[in-house]
């Protein structure tokens, strides 16, 4: 993702990856992740020379005057992170190192492991080279990655001297977003930061939907209301069943761990991180209370992907969803237009995958949205009616309007209203 953009600016980039599978699957024009326009641009950029791929780390670092380092920082049991990817590539870059290189430390990280990143350099290269050690976070929405990246509303460059600066502004020239230059323990935290925080505000307006439930106000109504405010603004005050997938949950718990290991108890935190589990509880009732008995329940379920425009399940809240009623003896008959074949690694044959999204409703006793794909607004719920066995919807993004809903002839349940 990050190499085929900065190819669309004109970079000379290459990707290095040590799995050579995914490789040789970029390299014959194959895409192994779906994210809206970057096939296209990494068609583009392979075939203008600027943009190629390889499993030798030796020759990306001998190609290169800027190494970007994305590898996965995947969250430990204790809510740590296991670092052990990032540690592997520091070495292997030493290793490979000949001359002055700039090392960027792209992925999500704790706060001072460019400390270790540098350490690890300085121990690793037997070349004694000059290096720098750069921290560039990167704000980016699944779904919405090529856009984000495109047009970022900042980048952040972390140095621990002014040597870099220079060359990091060069390679973000084209892009005419602010720069800010930082220390680079504080754009390590900045990234967790921010992600905390945008958690914190799904799971605020998560919580005001209970209490929209309780008193008849409208959750949607009360988040444009608020989101008028230009110190809060409207983005991510959508209520629905919790967030997920690589980032959030995995970067909560991250700075959660964080702020213990320098001595304090971040319990706001903590308390976004229950609010969004009883999020889903909250939802698992409100079926459970409508259909009564789950056991035997034929179920349609839109959505397995954890947001939309994407095809990623990682801690995905419509893969717990299904897991949850299945657990209960439900019959789950599922569609997702992106995340079907990633799904199944998961969910195996326990539920039916249905290609049509107009044809999960059949023989259904209530029908679940649980992904926010615009695409679902376009259901034909006319015909979803006719053919279940109970016009029921529970819906768990808000995507439909309950006057239209009830007009059409359904019991409709959704998110605070």
């Amino acid at each position: 993702m990050t190499g085929a953009c900065f190819a669309e600016v004109g970079h000379q980039v290459t990707c290095v990856d040590n799995d050579r599978a995914k490789v040789e699957v970029l390299k014959s024009g194959g895409m192994p992740i779906y994210e809206p326009g970057l096939e296209e641009i990494v068609a583009r950029n392979t075939e203008a020379g600027r943009l190629s791929f390889t499993d030798s780390t030796a020759e990306g670092v001998e190609k290169a005057d800027v190494i970007f380092i994305a590898v996965p920082t995947p969250p430990l049991p204790d809510g740590s992170v296991d670092m052990s990817f990032m540690e592997r590539v520091s070495r292997d870059i030493a290793v490979a190192m000949k001359g002055y290189k700039i090392v960027v430390d792209k992925s999500t990280v704790p706060v001072r492991t460019g400390e270790k990143v540098a350490e690890t350099i300085r121990r690793y290269c037997k070349a004694k080279v000059e290096f720098d050690v750069v921290s560039n976070p990167e704000f980016l929405r699944e779904g919405f990655a090529v856009e984000d990246f495109m047009r970022p509303d900042r980048v952040v460059i972390g140095v621990r001297s002014q040597r870099p600066v220079a060359a990091m502004k060069e390679i973000y020239k084209p892009f005419d977003a602010p720069i800010i230059v930082t220390d680079i323990n504080s754009a390590e935290l900045i990234k967790h930061a921010a992600n905390s925080f945008l958690a914190l505000k799904i799971s605020y307006i998560n919580a005001v939907s209970i209490i929209c439930e309780a008193t008849g106000a409208n959750v949607l109504e009360v988040a444009n209301g608020i989101g008028m405010d230009p110190r809060i603004g409207r983005r991510f005050l959508d209520a629905g069943i919790g967030f997920g997938g690589s980032c959030f949950p995995k970067d909560l718990s991250a700075f959660i761990h964080i702020a213990g290991q320098v001595g304090y108890d971040f319990r706001l935190l903590r308390e976004v991180q229950r609010i969004n589990a009883e999020q889903m509880e909250r939802f698992m009732k409100k079926i459970a209370d409508t259909l009564w008995v789950l056991r035997g329940k034929r179920i349609g379920v839109l959505g397995l992907a954890f947001k939309q425009n994407t095809d990623d399940v990682r801690s995905s809240p419509a893969i717990e969803l299904c897991q949850r009623l299945l657990h209960e003896g439900a019959i789950l008959r599922v569609h997702d237009p992106k995340a079907m074949t990633k799904a199944r690694a998961i969910l195996g044959d326990s539920v039916t995958y249905v290609d049509d999204m107009n044809a999960v409703a059949e023989g259904c006793d209530a029908l679940v949205v649980a992904t926010e794909w615009d695409i679902f607004k376009k259901l034909d719920l006319d015909r979803a009616r006719k053919v279940m066995t109970h016009p029921i919807m529970f819906d768990g993004r808000n995507l439909f309007d309950p006057v239209e809903m009830e007009r059409l002839g359904f019991v409709y349940k959704s998110v605070g209203r």
